[in-house]
């Protein structure tokens, strides 16, 4: 796979780059195929008007609205176990030949992932972007080979025959855990066990408030399912009844989960760890309930179970299905031992002899082939009709339609960054949470993607949009998401809601120390490009006496080490409006935005360009580009920095005062920008931040000095805590002088 150049312009070779020419390839991953731009007339030329999410599909746009999947001909019960056993053993001979994987889920899901995809969800195998399709998350990611085998089976370019063979192999479209970013057909990437369930609450919620802005009572115009395959994993993940307690309390009917219920994970028997009636509790979450007894061959089961799950339209359905775990394996189903490893060629062949499968591995049988290729015709009719209808809704209601196509292929508005407010060192000062407010506030007038919330913190967070009420069950229009205190869900959730359309803009709020209630969802958001933006408020010691248990410490220089996310520390009004800006702008990264508790001044030299390019020089008395002294802060401590280099000054000094707001953007500057704002001639260095001072000598150098703290906070007025661990004017002061 080859990097994409269409936005690389001879303009890179100015000294400084802002963030509106980053190229919409993500750095990180200098192999990945990046695909064009998704729209509704179908073009793909790619444009920075676009607001980039993830890799999409050149093809048209289009979709179905209400009209339930179509059947070409009727399926007798051989040619199903046919198509079944086409999954089970495309499954099977990938993690054999790969000697790895995870072959007992497909084994047992293969009824459940045929019925979906061949009869239930709606969908266009040529364009996997058409939004108005149908959505399938495998939570149980391990599983992913049976994702693989369907998508291939139902005609997806991005999994052919070679790239099942390649499961699990270096550059390949098949990883170990389905990842949204390699795999065009995956919608997330899942992995970690409950994060899938999470995100497909996401992007449930995404449908159902989309539906409500702009289904007319002539014209349902968003229309989708989203289904998930979960297991015991999930269940016992807590992230998962977090997640699913939000679904039942929105009533997110469309939302439809498959228990794989097979009683079995790594370790044994589930029983030596889990004996709760989830049913019982789902029933309790709000759920709508239904046991399928016998998955291995109970198809009508399987399909009166999910016709059922449709008809309850106020509540998401978990549908229980009893499985066996490697299902036709005559020695190892029902046991760990089928869980996490390739069968083994002597069980492969007595596999193959018990289910009366004579084939070559990956071998599709002819009737099998013919069958599904009819997904691919339909899949283009269904997004034929779509495409029809949104073209009569674009007459009827046109500024409905502009608006949702701009949701649908992540163009923001001309302009919009002229919303953001402005200030001067004669503003009030303010604390960044406060300045936060206003930014959001200001944005959701001409961002109409933007939505999110807090995690029982909004009012302490400021996160409110005063323009719009609360998103739930019966006013899923609004943009104001409650989240309750469940962190983890929350990151997750917006994972979702941002992967459901380029578009859509999810921001949520707690404060920065409880990031560690949601890293995980934070470290999948940086892997699956989603572009939410954590809006982290108590940013530091500053928030004074809730002390060391509120007082983030390893926070900032955690995020700084984690790949593709934006860790954003602004000290005022112009570089909080900055930060805002780079992470709207930077769809395929998340941004992370630490913001303070306590009011700080708004300071001369400050900017959202500056903030844009990562560092930059807020002041500086010296000439040639070689001050005696450079002091290096972020957020609450550039002040101090700005202050202790005011009395310096006096003193006779040439002081440089660089605001560093975030690594991550300063380091993608070309090295001609770099080294005119920390010249490698001038050793005399010194950072201030309220934080651990963990990587700061990247930029102090061996001869600078890096003043932080290293050790938790305390409890006291946030004045007393700043005195007492040195980060004061008069300190760096002192540090200057003994350089």
């Amino acid at each position: 796979m080859a990097m994409s150049s269409s936005s690389m312009t001879a303009s890179k070779a100015m000294i400084a780059r802002p963030i509106s020419d980053l190229t919409r390839f993500n750095p990180v991953r200098p192999n990945r195929l990046a695909l064009p731009v998704r729209s509704l007339s179908g073009c793909g030329a790619a444009s920075m008007a676009y607001r980039p999410r993830r890799a999409t599909s050149a093809r048209s746009e289009a979709a179905v609205g209400s009209e339930e999947k179509k059947s070409s001909a009727p399926v007798t019960t051989d040619l199903v176990e046919n198509s079944v056993n086409t999954i089970r053993f495309l499954a099977i001979d990938a993690v054999e030949k790969a000697n790895s994987g995870h072959p007992g889920l497909p084994m047992g899901c293969a009824p459940i992932g045929h019925i979906l995809y061949d009869e239930v969800m709606r969908f266009n195998p040529k364009n996997p972007y058409w939004f108005n399709r149908d959505r399938f998350v495998l939570s149980a990611g391990h599983g992913c080979m049976l994702q693989y085998a369907l998508l291939h089976l139902a005609g997806y370019d991005s999994v052919t025959e070679e790239d099942l063979k390649a499961f699990r192999q270096w550059g390949s479209k098949t990883p170990g855990h389905p990842e949204n970013f390699e795999t065009p057909g995956v919608e997330v990437t899942s992995g970690p066990l409950g994060q899938g369930i999470a995100n497909a609450v996401g992007l449930a919620l995404a449908e159902k408030h989309l539906a409500a802005r702009f289904n007319k009572p002539d014209m349902e115009i968003v229309d989708h399912y989203t289904y998930v395959i979960l297991g015991d994993g999930c269940q016992m993940e807590g992230i998962s009844n977090e997640a699913c307690s939000l679904a039942g309390h929105w009533g997110l009917g469309k939302l439809i989960a498959f228990y794989d219920d097979n009683s079995i994970s790594i370790d044994g028997d589930t029983d030596i760890a889990f004996t709760e009636d989830v049913s019982a509790r789902f029933e309790a979450l709000g759920w709508h309930t239904i046991w399928v007894k016998n998955g291995n061959t109970g198809y009508d089961e399987i399909r009166a179970a999910i016709k059922e799950a449709k008809a309850v339209k106020d509540k998401p359905t978990l549908i229980k299905v009893t499985t066996t775990i490697g299902y036709g394996s005559p020695n190892k189903s029902n046991s760990y031992s089928v869980h996490g490893s390739a069968l083994g060629t002597k069980e492969v062949d007595a596999t193959r002899q018990n289910l009366g499968w004579p084939y070559e591995p990956f071998h599709v049988p002819d009737d099998v082939k013919r069958h599904w290729s009819q997904h691919v015709p339909q899949g283009a009719s269904l997004e034929a009709e779509w495409k029809a209808k949104f073209a009569e809704y674009e007459s009827k209601y046109k500024q409905e339609a502009a608006e949702l196509k701009g949701i649908i292929e992540g163009e923001l508005p001309a302009g919009w960054e002229k919303a953001l407010p402005t200030y001067t060192p004669e503003s009030p000062a303010d604390a960044t949470r406060n300045l936060s407010q206003q930014c959001l506030n200001a944005l959701t007038k001409v961002l109409p993607g933007l939505l999110g919330g807090s995690a029982d913190l909004a009012s302490s967070n400021m996160t409110l949009l005063k323009m719009f009420g609360d998103f739930q069950k019966d006013t899923p229009e609004e943009r104001n998401i409650r989240f309750g205190v469940r962190e983890h869900g929350m990151g997750a959730i917006c994972n979702g809601i941002a992967l459901h359309s380029p578009g859509l803009i999810p921001y949520c709020a707690t404060f920065f120390v409880f990031t560690d209630y949601m890293r995980a969802a934070m470290r999948i958001s940086a892997l699956c490009e989603a572009g939410v933006i954590y809006v982290m408020t108590h940013d530091s010691i500053g928030l004074g006496e809730d002390g060391p248990t509120h007082q983030p410490i390893e926070h900032l220089i955690s995020f700084r080490a984690m790949p593709n996310i934006l860790m954003l520390r602004p000290a005022d009004g112009n570089e909080t409006a900055g930060a805002y800006k780079v992470a709207v702008l930077n769809g395929n990264r998340p941004s992370v935005l630490a913001l303070s508790r306590q009011k700080l001044p708004q300071l001369p030299g400050t900017s959202v360009e500056g903030v844009e390019k990562g560092g930059y020089v807020i002041s500086d008395n010296s000439s040639g580009n070689k001050p005696d002294l450079i002091l290096i802060g972020t957020g609450s401590e550039l002040e101090i920095a700005a202050k202790a280099a005011d009395q310096l000054r006096k003193e006779g000094k040439t002081v440089r005062v660089v605001s560093l707001v975030s690594w991550e953007l300063f380091d993608d500057q070309p090295e001609e920008y770099k080294e005119s704002v920390l010249p490698s001639a001038v050793t005399s260095r010194i950072s201030i931040e309220a934080g651990s001072t963990l990587g700061w000598q990247k930029f102090v150098g061996s001869k600078g000095k890096a003043i932080g703290i290293d050790r938790f906070g305390a409890s006291a007025p946030a004045g007393r805590i700043y005195k007492e661990f040195g980060l004061t004017v008069e300190n760096v002061i002192a540090e200057a002088k003994a350089l």
